[in-house]
């Protein structure tokens, strides 16, 4: 992928104008908030003050003359037939939950899987949602499954009100195609359970009134049996209200009758504590706090490090993929032995694992594009690797794999190269590719490159230009500029159809910062920008913006930032920090009000990540990065789109709300716009997706293509 040559001396004025652009903005806090009252999550005063702000954002963008084609070419892809349906092995079968036009909510179904590789699978209904939610008067959001690792003819089914992450749990027969009667039924909560075997679960749940962690996660675990009541279900483990995360059960299915229980404690965010259920105990294991159980293979447990860990005379790097030996693990839990499976490079990163019968498929990055390897474990205790030929310069993402036979499913992704579906034979090597989406825009026209950026400390930061290969560099190609940069999480090309109709098509461009923060290079990558040295997350983003306005890509006028959740955040800090940088702000589901987050919704989960206002030296780093706080009178901000959802119960609508409303108080034009149904997302279905989506675009047009679309 090449880059962009320009002229040293033009170079640097352009840069000089640049640094003239981020010079223009301080920051302050304010001592008060007179917002506060948008924290009520749903009264009649909020609800008005909603309904108003709604009525006149959809008066804008909906009047728009290009919001009819937008939402039209939404609802035509996201409502696609000839779209991939993901598969997921359960009990011999593949199942696919689908929504389409006939089915607004979805429909659970399932084939065998020599007919899910034809072109037109026959598929059996097994829960229509649609029906269900009729049925009972419900907004029924689909969640996803859980089979029984005995039988797999007994699933646990989850359920959501709205899209948002409670979730109803129900016990569902596959072979009766019914909901069972008096099967396991655990009533709305946030809740995490597992299965034992085909007649007693692990649950974790707010059992008593109150009994949940200040993020709202339940901290106690109990064994429920089949055909008692849950008032009878016994306590395993017990964590600690103050905890960060939940304590939740884990199963790990091995096959050959080796299943293990576990229940992880998250202390923090990133930090855990890792028991094994032995019938009525539990063990504490002595695996290092940053790391994470990623399955069983057989015998040999596998575990992701996020630190550096030393055990039995051997230190094993953090980002590397270890296994242990199950029975050395039950007979010494406090003295343990790993091998080393995986190791990253210096440009690489473990991104996932799948395990069939007697394999394991690793997905990893190397300089953010996917790769994939096959590892057999070897007699005495090692493993060996073979590569997996996928396509080169694309995203490889783990879809499911049999756990009980030798298949695996793999996605490839780019954004010019629609989704395929790759099935790999652990056994013998075969590789193919059973599905693809069709094109849903001539990528022939466009060219990828990916570029660098430096960073005020010097940190060399990739990206990704999406653009006409006949693009001029002229200053004037709409751009939009999108990041993410927390949590350890990679962002990665994808194709996506109405990216390419409704912006590529039209002359824009396209661009994703691979900023710290985020997981692109593995841990340490993710490390260098928590609690108070975020900022270099920001800085990584203005820097990237700098280098497309350097090389004449865009400029100001022309280049809008979208960013959704901690990328919320992301951009609203890019907006109060360098509001002259930009004349378009797309701000999803956010967190906004960083001096008070962790009293809103999870938020109290997140310190890890983010710091507390309680610890005085954070406190004082939140309120200078807060853009809540951070919004100051005289101070011309580009016009924003900010938007949430009622039912995020994750992240909450309260900081959005609470934003537009100071921006109304200031004086300064934005955009807010609140949808009732969706959770922590964009909508709970298809066509609520796509009216935000077209939302989104017409905001786009409107702001750095206000002439009719070219």
């Amino acid at each position: 992928m090449g880059g962009v040559r320009i002229e040293r001396a033009r170079r640097g004025a352009v840069v000089a104008a640049v640094l003239l652009l981020i010079a223009a903005c301080g920051s302050s806090s304010g001592a008060t908030d007179p917002y506060l009252w948008l924290e009520d999550w749903d009264s009649p005063r909020v609800r008005s003050w909603v309904a108003a702000e709604n009525a006149r954002t959809l008066g804008v963008l909906e009047q728009d003359p290009r919001h009819a084609g937008n939402l039209a070419q939404a609802i035509e892809l996201g409502k696609a037939p000839d779209r991939l349906p993901e598969p997921v092995f359960q009990g011999g079968m593949v199942g696919n939950f689908w929504r389409d036009a006939e089915h607004e909510r979805g429909i659970w179904r399932e084939t065998t899987i020599a007919d899910y590789e034809t072109p037109q699978p026959n598929w059996s209904t097994l829960l229509d949602l649609d029906a269900l939610a009729r049925a009972e008067n419900r907004n029924w959001v689909w969640k996803g499954s859980s089979c029984s690792p005995v039988t797999r003819t007994r699933c646990l089914v989850f359920l959501s009100e709205g899209g948002e992450d409670a979730v109803t749990v129900r016990e569902f027969d596959r072979a009766a195609r019914e909901f069972v009667a008096g099967g396991f039924e655990l009533e709305r909560g946030k809740q995490f359970v597992s299965w034992t075997d085909d007649d007693a679960l692990l649950v974790s749940r707010e059992w008593v009134a109150g009994e949940k962690t200040a993020s709202g996660y339940p901290y106690v675990v109990k064994r429920w049996e089949r055909g008692k009541s849950l008032a009878q279900a016994v306590e395993v483990l017990r964590g600690d209200p103050a905890d960060g995360l939940a304590t939740e059960p884990v199963l790990l299915d091995g096959g050959k009758k080796r299943l293990l229980n576990l229940v992880v404690r998250h202390p923090s965010f990133y930090e855990a504590e890792f028991d094994l259920v032995t019938g009525a105990r539990t063990v504490r294991l002595a695996l290092p706090p940053e790391a994470d159980i990623e399955g069983i293979l057989g015998d040999r447990v596998l575990v992701s490090l996020r630190q550096d860990w030393t055990t039995d005379g051997t230190t094993f790097a953090s980002g590397s993929l270890v296994s242990l030996d199950a029975d050395e693990m039950i007979s010494t839990p406090d003295r343990l032995r790993a091998t080393v499976v995986y190791a990253p490079g210096p440009r690489e990163t473990l991104q996932s694992v799948l395990t069939t019968r007697d394999r394991l498929i690793v997905t990893s990055l190397y300089d953010v594009r996917g790769r994939a390897a096959v590892y057999t474990p070897e007699p005495g205790g090692g493993w060996s690797a073979a590569p997996i030929p996928l396509p080169d310069n694309a995203t490889v993402s783990a879809v499911d794999a049999d756990g009980r036979g030798t298949s695996a499913y793999l996605s490839v992704t780019s954004f010019l190269t629609p989704t395929a579906l790759w099935r790999i034979d652990t056994a013998d090597g075969r590789l193919d590719m059973v599905k693809a989406e069709p094109a849903q825009f001539d990528s022939s026209r466009f060219v990828v490159d990916q570029l660098k950026a430096a960073s005020p400390d010097g940190t060399q930061v990739p990206y990704f230009v999406v653009r006409a290969a006949g693009m001029p560099y002229d200053g004037t190609n709409p751009t939009i500029l999108y990041g993410y940069g927390g949590f350890n999480a990679a962002v990665t090309p994808s194709y996506d159809g109405l990216l390419g109709r409704l912006w590529l098509e039209r002359g824009g461009v396209y661009v994703i910062a691979n900023i710290r923060g985020g997981g692109e290079y593995g841990p340490a990558w993710h490390e260098a920008a928590l609690k108070t040295n975020r900022q270099r997350a920001f800085d990584d983003f203005v820097a990237v913006a700098g280098d497309l306005i350097i090389r004449n890509i865009t400029t100001p006028r022309h280049l809008g930032i979208q960013g959704g959740s901690n990328g919320g955040l992301l951009v609203g800090v890019a907006m109060t920090q360098q509001p002259a940088l930009w004349n378009a702000v797309d701000i999803q589901v956010p967190l906004l009000d960083m001096v008070r987050y962790e009293q809103i919704a999870a938020g109290a989960s997140w310190v890890g990540e983010y710091g507390s206002a309680e610890h005085p030296e954070e406190r004082g780093f939140l309120e200078s990065i807060s853009p809540y706080a951070q919004l100051k009178d005289g101070v011309r901000y580009p016009e924003a789109f900010v938007w949430t959802t009622t039912k995020d119960d994750r992240v909450g609508p309260q900081h959005a709300r609470k934003f537009a409303a100071k921006l109304s108080g200031l004086g300064n034009p934005y955009l807010f716009y609140e949808a009732t149904q969706g959770g922590h997302g964009a909508g709970a279905n298809i066509d609520e997706e796509a009216h935000t989506a077209a939302l989104e675009y017409t905001y786009f047009m409107r702001q750095l293509v206000p002439e009719q679309p070219r």
